[in-house]
């Protein structure tokens, strides 16, 4: 039996299906009938083993002939068709071998292996199947990794390149062809390869690396700021064999946020008047904390301006800024915008929705007109403020806040509080710190800085070459009381831009508005007049170290023209 069992063992190896094997002995019963062959023939193993092999042919008697001569002439027979008989009588044509087993020069059996060829149909029309399948996956696959907006590579644990998708080539300058095969720093070039990379962190620790920011060098030598994620590859063993990494362009990212960061810097909030500079000084003590902030001031005085300034000067920068104008909404819709809410906490919320608190988070969270939120949902933000979390309308799973909050409004909050419409506790808890922006009209010894710095912004913007305003223009604007602050001044600029096509603004391009309220004499004293006029020759003369020229340039005027003001002023040169 032990060569039989050889024999058998053999034939498990090399077999592709499960096959049928029955060993016969010399006087020609069945001695092995394998669950193969019981689930073939119907035949259970107990119920054959013993019986002769004829039981296996009543139906083709003259496929008998060839077990006989194996058995008999030692006769090895291979890919023969032999019809069986089954338990239920019926004939299946299969595809059998006969070996024979030799002992001491003498067979002593013969192992008879057969397969059904309809099952052979059928599994080998399944494997089509399957490996079309197969196919149409890996092409989906190919599809979704080359339609990947983020290069996509792999490596394997030699650090060679083993697929590189179409980002990758647009990324990086190199094709497929050129980059599969060589080390992943010959591609990438970046000082830190082969430096303590994310990519050797990934292979040597076996954890992905998230968010890295690094420069490669592209093809072509140019420098190309990219963003990383790596993991490493394992298989089914659990063994590392690699590592992929994806990787995305942040060139018009960073681009961008070198222009926020331009747009909202300290220098960009215009102003040397006495309140402008303890504001300064008030912006660059709250930045480097996490304090919450109260700005308060009118309409159009730049209060989200100033947020920014402070977001992005702050350990925060890189978070999110997120901005919500609490008068733009209904009360019953403030609640969700702010903490979020669940699917089906009320009507209409078809999916789970995630509040401003949620997105701002790791950044800061400004609340604009904070002094118009109705009284139930300042009590919940004063929880929220004092716990440092919140849940979602519909939830019941609190979420740990970490965002700064920065609130703004244009109300008089302690009015408001006497009058009953804000929570006195939640004024404490926003006014730790409190900015003030002063009006424009009791700053106006900073109107030609102001004026001076739109004329450049919409120049840059609209393609213009725009000087100044005329004098009478000039002498328009520093009459108005400007009840709409910087916002209505930067306005009127923009307005004044579209109407002149010359490269000096003259009154009648000024709004109506202005030039009626004016007339009309709703304008300041001429004290007051007077005195703005002496502050913005002051500001502007020390702008440029004190040079008349450069000044009278500025402001429009003949410089014998400004020294004679300066007399009448009381101006020292």
């Amino acid at each position: 039996m032990k060569e039989v069992t050889s024999i058998i063992d053999r034939n498990r190896e090399n077999m592709i299906v499960p096959d049928g094997i029955a060993v016969i002995g010399r006087d020609e019963k069945i001695m092995v009938f394998n669950e193969a062959a019981s689930r073939i023939t119907g035949f259970e193993e107990g119920e054959i083993i013993g019986k002769h092999f004829e039981v296996l042919f009543r139906n083709s008697r003259h496929d008998i002939e060839h077990l006989t001569d194996s058995l008999v002439k030692n006769v090895t027979l291979s890919n023969l068709s032999i019809n069986i008989t089954d338990k239920k009588g019926e004939s299946r044509n299969m595809l059998a071998s006969i070996t024979p087993v030799i002992k001491s020069g003498e067979v002593i059996s013969a192992v008879f292996v057969f397969r059904d060829t309809r099952e052979m149909l059928t599994l080998s029309e399944e494997i089509e199947r399957k490996t079309l399948e197969l196919v149409d996956e890996r092409n989906k696959l190919d599809a979704i990794f080359n339609s990947n907006i983020e290069g996509t590579f792999t490596i394997d644990s030699d650090w060679t390149v083993t697929s590189f998708n179409n980002s990758a080539e647009r990324i990086t300058g190199f094709k497929k062809n050129e980059a599969i095969g060589r080390k992943c720093w010959e591609v990438f070039r970046s000082r830190l390869c082969r430096n303590g990379c994310h990519m050797e962190r990934t292979m040597t620790k076996g954890r992905p690396s998230i968010e890295n920011e690094l420069e490669m060098v592209n093809k072509n030598g140019a420098a190309v700021p990219i963003r990383v994620n790596s993991a490493v590859l394992r298989n089914s063993k659990g063994e590392t064999i690699g590592a992929v990494e994806t990787f995305i362009d942040i060139s018009e990212i960073r681009n961008l946020s070198e222009h926020l960061r331009e747009r909202f810097r300290y220098d960009n909030i215009i102003g040397r008047n006495k309140e402008m500079e303890r504001v300064f000084t008030l912006l660059d003590s709250v930045s480097q904390t996490d304090t919450t902030i109260l700005v308060t001031g009118e309409s159009g005085t730049g209060k989200e301006l100033v947020a920014r300034g402070i977001h992005l000067n702050s350990p925060r920068a890189k978070g999110p800024f997120v901005a919500l104008n609490c008068s733009a909404f209904a009360e019953s819709l403030i609640e969700s915008e702010l903490f979020g809410h669940e699917k089906g906490a009320f009507t209409g919320a078809v999916r789970t929705k995630a509040g401003k608190f949620e997105m701002a988070q790791g950044g800061t969270l400004f609340l604009d007109e904070i002094g118009d939120i109705s009284l139930p949902v300042q009590t919940k933000l004063l929880r929220v403020i004092e716990t440092r979390q919140f849940e979602r309308v519909g939830g019941n799973r609190p979420i740990k806040m970490d965002t700064r909050i920065i609130a703004a409004t244009n109300k008089i909050l302690p009015d408001e509080i006497e009058s009953g419409r804000f929570r006195k506790d939640l004024f404490y808890r926003i006014n730790v710190i409190n900015i003030n922006l002063p009006p424009l009209r009791e700053r106006m010894d900073d109107l030609p800085l102001l004026v001076n710095h739109f004329i450049a912004r919409f120049n840059e913007t609209l393609g213009r070459k725009v000087v100044r305003f005329s004098p009478e223009a000039y002498d328009l604007l520093t009459k108005y009381d400007w009840p709409g602050n910087v916002r209505e001044l930067e306005n009127v600029v923009e307005h004044s831009f579209v109407l002149s096509g010359q490269d000096v603004i003259a009154p009648e391009c000024l709004p109506e508005r202005i030039r009626k309220r004016v007339k009309a004499g709703k304008v300041k004293p001429l004290s007051t007049i007077k005195g703005a006029e002496r502050e913005i020759i002051v500001a502007v003369l020390k702008k440029h170290n004190r040079s008349r020229a450069k000044a009278a340039a500025e402001l429009g005027m003949n410089p014998s023209t400004l020294w004679r003001k300066m007399k009448k002023l009381g101006i020292s040169d």
